[in-house]
């Protein structure tokens, strides 16, 4: 596990012959730099541990880091363009593609500002299952992190065990929504379909076989020596430079700074559940990683609560200007046969107006803004992804550190490239 700290030429990380104009954005002049003085080193787009088709121009001084730039755009999917051409009954299954690690919480996003635009008011069943959904997300998101934040330090058994914990809340997905991931189930009005039977016992088996293995993870990781040597002083970052760089959620939250939108700005029914804002106190790589091992134990707190309190009733609005009929009635009745076709051929209009609605996902504060001009198709959609926005904090972090960490620094990141390419 010890971090091999010499460069080679030929690797993912060999010297980068650049353009001029390349190399002057960073401050170099490839025609005046000598072997003996600062180089530039391309790490990705192809790289293990860019989490991605992430790029990073490193400016070096021997294994130090000068300077580093982030250059993204190589995913391009236009996904905000595309949503202009898609209804608002279709937008889910754009925006689900975006951070498919969380894929639940740009479909909440979503679906929480063309209700605003509606002025809907869902079931409360729906919104409890929408919390429960999204809590269980958040669960993978970070055991996702768990496993691949392990591999990029060379703790290669973690990321078998982050993906083993990980595939039984996605074995859960696939029962409510019949996919892994990208699940277009949570839609503007409720969700797709109800929760199966029998899903409280599925539950509660996630909730009693997790806690005893984060609990190993703790042993494997936590109070490992040559863990916390490698990541206990790296990539620090104070509260006035996070707030300053826009960053939210573990990044902001690890430099003590208490910022949680489901507390500061209660949606769903997060301010009938109790929960605690897991804050760092150094700011450093190692507060980012503990602070995501312990979100994962007070989401299946949340989830305890929310079984307990899940309402009857239904789970999405009874409107036939946004809710298709229930398949039965297709066969049945040529009103609901048209109303089908209506609905997923033509959309139903939203009134024209703008509205940003923002969730707390795994990795900070997701929005979404939307501008409908009255149609059945949004005029403007914009997404202010939070990985995006945290890879603005990158080349502070790794200013003058070592080049191996930083790999340990995109990884405490945690960035998503397809909500960055978005």
């Amino acid at each position: 596990m010890t971090a091999e700290r010499v460069m080679r030429r030929g690797d993912d990380s060999a010297v980068l012959r650049l353009s001029e104009a390349e190399a002057s954005e960073i401050g170099n002049d490839p025609d005046t730099m000598a072997d003996d003085e600062r180089v530039l080193l391309n790490m990705g787009p192809q790289h293990p541990s860019t989490h991605g088709v992430l790029r990073l121009m490193l400016e070096m001084e021997g294994e130090t880091v000068v300077r580093s730039k982030p250059v993204v755009g190589y995913l391009h999917t236009g996904m905000e363009k595309q949503a202009e051409q898609l209804s608002y009954l279709q937008g889910c299954t754009n925006v689900t593609r975006m951070d498919y690690a969380s894929p639940l919480f740009t479909e909440l996003a979503f679906s929480l500002a063309t209700e605003q635009l509606l002025g809907l008011e869902i079931p409360e069943r729906a919104t409890w299952i929408r919390m429960l959904m999204c809590e269980l997300n958040r669960m993978s998101s970070h055991l996702l992190f768990m496993a691949t934040n392990g591999m990029d330090l060379g703790a290669v058994s973690m990321m078998i065990y982050g993906w083993r914990e990980r595939e039984e809340v996605l074995r859960f997905f696939e029962k409510v929504t019949g996919l892994r991931m990208n699940h277009n189930y949570i839609r503007p009005g409720g969700v797709a379909a109800d929760l199966p039977d029998g899903w409280e016992d599925e539950v509660v088996r996630l909730l009693d076989l997790i806690p005893p293995r984060l609990d190993e993870y703790d042993i494997l990781l936590t109070g490992q020596p040559i863990w916390r040597e490698r990541l206990q002083g790296v990539g620090v970052m104070n509260a006035d430079e996070a707030i300053a760089l826009s960053a939210t959620g573990p990044v902001l939250r690890s430099t003590g700074y208490p910022a949680d939108l489901r507390r500061d700005q209660p949606y769903l029914a997060y301010d009938q559940v109790e929960f605690d804002v897991i804050v760092g106190s150094y700011g450093d790589c190692y507060d980012r990683y503990a602070i995501r091992l312990n979100e994962i134990r007070e989401s299946m707190r949340i989830v305890r609560q929310i079984i307990d309190k899940m309402p009857s009733g239904d789970y999405r609005v009874q409107d036939k200007k946004v809710t298709p009929p229930p398949r039965i009635r297709i066969d049945q009745s040529m009103e609901a046969l048209i109303h089908h076709f209506k609905i997923f051929t033509e959309g139903y209009k939203v009134p024209a107006g703008e509205t940003y609605a923002c969730v707390e996902s795994p990795r900070g504060e997701l929005g979404v803004y939307l501008v409908s001009d009255g149609t059945s198709h949004p005029y403007r959609m914009h997404v202010r992804g939070p990985s995006f926005i945290n890879l603005q904090t990158m080349p502070h972090l790794m200013k003058d550190g070592l080049i191996a960490d930083g790999v340990a620094i995109i990884s405490s990141v945690d960035p998503i490239m397809g909500e960055v390419d978005r």
